[in-house]
């Protein structure tokens, strides 16, 4: 309601608030791209895929910018990506970026993958040196199309914590959901359940469920429940390298959130 009767033309959150209120907007006979007048989203807080990004550009007709930010730091603005897209700009006459290997805490060779951190350099109420962001990026120092010359980050690929360990293989939320969301029937909306199983007397993550919301249609017909099912077994076992149970639920029936998505429930 006021995003239409302001005319918003900007909205700011995380992407998984984004797609659950294009849901909401539909489910009231809402058109998000003809209703609404919001031409640019800022989404971050959040890892999301291009994917994700793609789904929600088409829902609002907007276009859909990653922005990068720790409370720690300074909120929201120590990164953000322009309209190039290939990259997120990191504003290091403030800050000082570094990529290290989460396990080591060694700085990483230029183009590899790791874990940031950052030093502040104007911050004067409470500076913070090399602090670990958890987050896993590449630091990239060529100057971007658009013609700005400071560093740029890549997107967020998934937090150190987040990686769960399945059976020797590492798994990030973000890689199921690239895999998810370019499958058609599947809706935005899924849940990821790691099963503990012991052997030996260790406790250990044996198995991995997930769990997904399918379009309505897909959900009253049995047999196009069945394909889809097998289709993302597929793209799950391309992605990830691994087999994973999946469970077909109700639509609207998995929670939703209007802050950070929970991905990761272990039961």
């Amino acid at each position: 309601m006021i995003i239409k009767d302001f005319g918003t033309t900007v909205l700011c959150s995380t992407p998984s608030f984004a797609a659950y209120l294009a849901e909401v907007a539909k489910e009231q006979g809402v058109n998000t791209s003809e209703d609404m007048k919001i031409r640019l989203g800022l989404f971050g807080a959040e890892a999301w895929s291009d994917e994700l990004r793609k789904r929600i550009e088409q829902e609002y007709s907007m276009l859909a910018i990653d922005f990068y930010g720790l409370a720690e730091i300074i909120g929201p603005g120590v990164s953000v990506e322009c309209s190039e897209k290939n990259g997120l700009h990191f504003w290091s006459d403030h800050f000082y970026a570094e990529i290290i290997d989460p396990k080591t805490g060694l700085v990483s060779n230029p183009g590899e993958r790791g874990e940031l951190v950052i030093t502040t350099l104007t911050k004067e109420g409470i500076p913070i040196i090399r602090y670990r962001t958890k987050d896993l990026t590449i630091l990239n120092e060529e100057e971007c199309g658009c013609g700005r010359t400071h560093p740029r980050i890549a997107r967020i690929f998934g937090r150190s914590d987040d990686m769960i360990v399945i059976r020797g293989v590492n798994v990030f939320p973000s890689q199921i959901e690239h895999a998810l969301i370019g499958i058609n029937g599947v809706t935005l909306n899924y849940q990821i359940v790691p099963k503990r199983v012991s052997r030996l007397d260790v406790e250990i993550l044996d198995h991995l469920l997930v769990r997904v919301e399918p379009e309505e249609t897909i959900w009253k017909n049995r047999r196009l429940g069945d394909e889809l099912k097998k289709k993302i077994n597929e793209e799950l076992k391309n992605a990830l390298g691994l087999r994973t149970e999946v469970e077909l639920v109700a639509p609207g029936s998995l929670p939703r959130s209007t802050g950070k998505a929970k991905r990761i429930v272990e039961e």
